[in-house]
């Protein structure tokens, strides 16, 4: 006997399809995501690698519907979404040996959005990340903001590194 009342909750929308790219370009607001950079496509959103990522592994996974608000998803998206938020958090914290993992939103300009289009960073974390301590990522993100500290890597570069996550994903592919 279930404990759910299927009148008043949603069917769990079964098991994430790995797609593959179908686009050259993707919209991540004002910017273009080129293919080689998505390493994970669903129906409703897409993970890729960060420009200038804060620590190895920090990605970034968005609708592909262009939406600002978290407020303003369906569903269906929210619950792709932090599905593959969790597939992914699952896949680097095995690669690069995380104990902990930010996931964060800044849901709305005056929250720190700087891109208008809603998206999830997911940061694997481990005790070696900053000297500082665990909150020093908070600093590197107001620097960050400030454009400071960080390069722009190579589309090589992240075409490089999201080829490595489509394999730990999907090693069918292997």
């Amino acid at each position: 006997m279930s404990h759910r009342r299927h009148d008043l909750y949603r069917l769990a929308l079964g098991p994430l399809q790995l797609l593959e790219p179908s686009r050259e370009v993707y919209d991540f607001g004002e910017y273009p995501i080129q293919k080689g950079s998505v390493f994970f496509e669903t129906t409703f959103c897409i993970a890729f690698v960060n420009l200038k990522p804060f620590l190895p592994g920090h990605i970034l996974v968005v609708p592909k519907r262009r939406v600002e608000r978290f407020v303003d998803l369906i569903y269906e998206e929210i619950a792709d979404l932090f599905h593959v938020v969790q597939v992914v958090q699952k896949m680097l914290e095995k690669k690069y040996f995380a104990t902990a993992t930010n996931i964060s939103i800044q849901d709305g300009y005056d929250a720190g959005q700087t891109v208008r289009h809603l998206h999830v960073h997911v940061i694997p974390r481990k005790p070696s990340d900053f000297e500082g301590g665990h909150d020093q990522l908070y600093e590197e993100l107001e620097s960050h903001e400030k454009g400071k500290n960080r390069r722009a890597r190579t589309q090589d570069e992240m075409s490089a590194e999201a080829l490595e996550y489509r394999r730990l994903l999907n090693p069918a592919e292997n």
